[in-house]
């Protein structure tokens, strides 16, 4: 659910500079090793599944590199979903052994940035 409720919000910065949006989306990823740290302490549990950030920001990184077309922005969140659920090396490494919340956000960064790839080359293809 997490990545769904991030569409609306990779729009929004998908409209801004590239600078802004990297700005933007670097300082919700430190926010979340913050935050993700913090709720996964308090439940005692690492990664809950009601953890949600970790996906957000995965997404919004997935889509950093495609045009603002529907048909681009479900592609990235394909892909994303899959990458993220199947969690491919190196991704499964980092999700069994990075703790806090740094380990909770960087294995959607891992599945955001084979994204990019599959969606760059892509690209490549259809020029």
């Amino acid at each position: 659910m997490g990545t769904l409720v991030a569409i609306p919000f990779a729009i929004v910065l998908k409209n801004l500079s590239k600078l802004e949006f990297w700005v933007v989306v670097l300082a919700l990823f430190l926010l979340g090793v913050w935050l993700c740290a913090r709720v996964s302490r308090e439940l005692g549990l690492h990664d809950h599944g009601g953890i949600v950030w970790d996906e957000m920001v995965g997404y919004w990184l997935a889509v950093a590199c495609v045009p603002l077309q529907w048909p681009w922005l479900l592609a990235a969140f394909v892909l994303f979903r899959v990458f993220d659920i199947f969690k491919p090396w190196p991704i499964n490494l980092a999700d069994q052994h990075i703790g806090g919340g740094f380990g909770i956000m960087i294995d959607d960064v891992l599945a955001a940035i084979y994204t990019i790839a599959v969606l760059a080359l892509a690209q490549n293809l259809l020029q």
